[in-house]
């Protein structure tokens, strides 16, 4: 009776979580249409100025077009590609990195100042010197986006190496397990959610590269239209790349998620 009983409760619960997310979504939907409508009210009214910040309407019209013609498409999947490659190549490098800093503790402080410095600075004031050392082709860019994301990745990932719990360590090393048995048993299977979180900011820092990159030499991509918007002055171009920078961007962040989602269903699976 007491099983029937932590069952029902649990039932309900699980009921209460579910109805929660769906008042947010609904929510956040409700927040976003009307975000629109007062914006395109505003605009018809002449309330505020549609040369300045365009209307939705217009702005749909504009996306319809350029997806008619297939330039859109374009445009997209080339800085998907570009952000895509930084994202991996980034937070890829980075990793290795961080483990040789956590492999190494002379290593770790002989770089440190280094990385604290290069962490400090703008690195998308560098940008125009990648560019020139790389080429301006997708590479520039592409090298642009890497070097924004990995030292962020290198400093985040080797503080979670090193913040792993000492008694595990200690307990492994009294079996007399070597330190590539510590890593690839303890290391690294213990701090995998933390790398998916990790990788889910290096998204949004991979296309803060690509988009500045394209700001600078591309002739395709979201930066390029972007920055072509605001130079002849079409508002409605500079608004609708946003917005699809936007939906880009969360796209990607909601392809990590599942995998986090799935990865942790795993592990609950595995262990009950």
């Amino acid at each position: 009776m007491r099983f029937n009983e932590k069952s029902i409760e649990y039932e309900k619960y699980l009921k209460s979580v579910k109805l929660r997310k769906i008042k947010v979504f609904i929510i956040q939907i409700v927040l976003l249409i009307g975000f629109f409508i007062l914006w395109e009210v505003l605009a018809d009214n002449n309330i505020i100025s549609t040369f300045l910040f365009s209307k939705p309407s217009d702005i749909y019209k504009l996306f319809i077009s350029y997806v008619s013609n297939g330039l859109l498409i374009k445009h997209i999947g080339i800085s998907v590609y570009e952000t895509v490659l930084g994202l991996v190549i980034g937070s890829t490098l980075g990793i290795i990195i961080a483990i040789m800093l956590w492999w190494s503790d002379t290593l770790a402080k002989i770089l440190d100042p280094f990385l604290v410095v290069l962490n400090a600075l703008p690195k998308t004031a560098l940008a125009p010197i990648i560019i020139v050392w790389v080429g301006a082709g997708i590479e520039g860019i592409v090298v642009t986006a890497v070097a924004i994301s990995i030292v962020i990745t290198i400093l985040s990932a080797y503080n979670y190496f090193r913040n792993m719990d000492e008694e595990k360590i200690k307990m492994l090393k009294s079996f007399g397990a070597t330190k590539s048995q510590i890593l690839f048993k303890l290391i690294l299977p213990g701090n995998i959610g933390n790398l998916i979180n990790l990788t889910k900011i290096n998204i949004g820092m991979a296309w803060v590269g690509v988009i500045v990159g394209e700001f600078l030499v591309s002739r395709y991509g979201i930066g390029y239209l972007i920055v072509y918007g605001s130079q002849v002055f079409k508002l409605d171009v500079v608004m609708m790349g946003v917005f699809v920078l936007a939906v880009c961007a969360w796209g990607m962040y909601e392809v990590v998620n599942i995998v986090e989602k799935f990865y942790y269903y795993r592990q609950r699976k595995i262990k009950g």
